[in-house]
């Protein structure tokens, strides 16, 4: 993780679970850890999504520490006491199980509503293709699978993908995005999907099209020159005026 935090205390009552309203939303783990740097592609998954199981099945396999994890996302106070190897553990895959949910949590129709006043801001960037005009992107992973590769930003204009402009997006899982999300994204909100673009920027040389065979055409004038070269074959010179 990029920053750490101890895990919250229980309410004044004795009990362990944080009462979460309005007002104390801000103070929460899911808060906090949406606003660390680097971070900022997340939505913050509602509460009540993490905290039915039926949401998380299956990811307890892919978390080792997965109990404890959770209580740490939801705020739920552990009853021993960890030591501070444990306690980095479990802040890693903490960081890990709410990248998963998150995932899942993105294609629902309330995390895509989440993840769209993030795009009306344009939180996730802009096209770094000049001919798209800076189009606004959304984040997408190239796997649904952990470790195979950071997550990307796809635009809706070219329909290709791009790495973050930020460094520290590189170090952001795709998985936690997934393959699914951009494209369930703009046939949820299809008035935002843009008409892919029809320009391209065309190579010209002293203001003449470049056709596609003069760069196998020049490449061959090449090879053979080095082969004559190497045979110790006298080239011409070019005439003279």
């Amino acid at each position: 993780m990029a920053d750490s935090r101890k895990i919250k205390g229980g309410n004044s009552d004795g009990s362990s679970h944080t009462d979460y309203g309005s007002d104390s939303s801000d103070n929460s783990w899911i808060s906090w850890f949406c606003k660390l740097k680097g971070n900022d592609f997340f939505c913050e998954v509602d509460l009540a999504y993490l905290q039915d199981g039926f949401n998380l099945t299956g990811l307890s396999y892919l978390v080792p520490y997965y109990s404890y994890a959770l209580d740490m996302i939801i705020d739920i106070e552990p009853k021993e006491e960890l030591s501070e190897g444990q306690q980095e553990l479990i802040e890693g895959d903490a960081e890990t199980l709410y990248g998963l949910a998150h995932a899942r949590y993105v294609v629902t129709n309330q995390g895509l509503h989440a993840m769209l006043e993030k795009y009306r801001q344009c939180h996730f960037g802009r096209c770094p293709r000049y001919l798209c005009r800076d189009q606004p992107c959304v984040p997408v992973g190239l796997s649904d699978t952990l470790n195979k590769g950071s997550v990307k930003l796809y635009c809706p204009r070219c329909e290709d993908v791009y790495e973050s402009k930020s460094p520290r997006h590189r170090n952001l899982d795709g998985a936690y995005f997934g393959t699914t999300f951009p494209h369930l994204f703009f046939l949820t909100f299809p008035e935002l999907k843009v008409p892919k673009t029809e320009e391209r920027y065309v190579p010209r040389v002293f203001g003449y099209r470049v056709h596609e065979s003069a760069y196998k055409e020049s490449l061959e004038a090449r090879k053979k020159a080095q082969n004559q070269r190497k045979r110790g074959v006298k080239l011409l010179p070019p005439p003279s005026n």
